[in-house]
């Protein structure tokens, strides 16, 4: 039989644990970017959510560890928008599906600056340790550069350098780009961004396919 899940002011234990964590979160986004995160405190992250210290330490246990968390969903969610939008492609053409790729990046790290600067700026630097799961995150993203193009160009398809060497260029490329974008005031229209990143990804797979032709 399964455990009964706890309830408290009516509401069950882990809605309540899941909501806390969404406002220090949120809270973190908020203060890390306007603050720094070097002169941020625990207190300031407790007063801009809304709540006590001890709250605080139920759910992290350190202002480093809830700065990870919250670059972690930040990744997280520009994965999933990823992939949603290429789900909403409905062609066999390489160029749509990469600017569809594109647009959701965009929409979930450029349009908010904040995002982009926890994600290119904040993270960078820390301690060693952020350091090392910075690195980390850049090869889940390798994988999913990977995934996401063989879904697309085929199961065969290996891009000039190989995967290795042509996801850390793309992905290079595109945050270095995004990061730019986000910071430029006023931003430049996102339709060139779009262009300018989906032209590289295309650049790869017609260099994997006059490389197959030659051969």
């Amino acid at each position: 039989m399964s455990e009964v899940e706890r309830h408290y002011g009516g509401r069950p234990v882990t809605a309540r644990k899941a909501e806390r964590r969404s406002q220090f979160l949120g809270a973190a986004l908020a203060v890390f970017t306007e603050k720094g995160y070097a002169r941020s405190s625990v207190a300031d992250i407790c007063a801009a959510a809304g709540l006590a210290r001890s709250q605080f330490y139920a759910e992290f246990a350190s202002r480093e560890d809830l700065l990870l968390a919250l670059y972690d969903q930040i990744q997280s969610d520009a994965r999933d928008a990823m992939v949603a939008g290429l789900a909403e492609v409905d062609s066999a053409d390489v160029r749509e599906h990469a600017a569809a790729a594109m647009a959701a990046f965009v929409e979930s790290i450029g349009q908010d600056p904040r995002r982009a600067q926890i994600s290119y700026v904040d993270i960078v630097g820390v301690s060693p340790r952020v350091e090392q799961h910075r690195l980390d995150q850049r090869a889940v993203w390798r994988g999913f550069f990977e995934s996401t193009l063989r879904g697309v160009a085929g199961a065969g398809f290996v891009p000039p350098g190989g995967y290795e060497m042509a996801s850390t260029a793309f992905i290079g490329a595109l945050t270095a780009l995004v990061h730019q974008w986000s910071t430029t005031d006023p931003r430049p229209p996102v339709a060139g961004l779009i262009d300018v990143m989906t032209t590289v990804l295309n650049a790869f797979v017609s260099g994997a396919s006059e490389d197959s032709a030659e051969t």
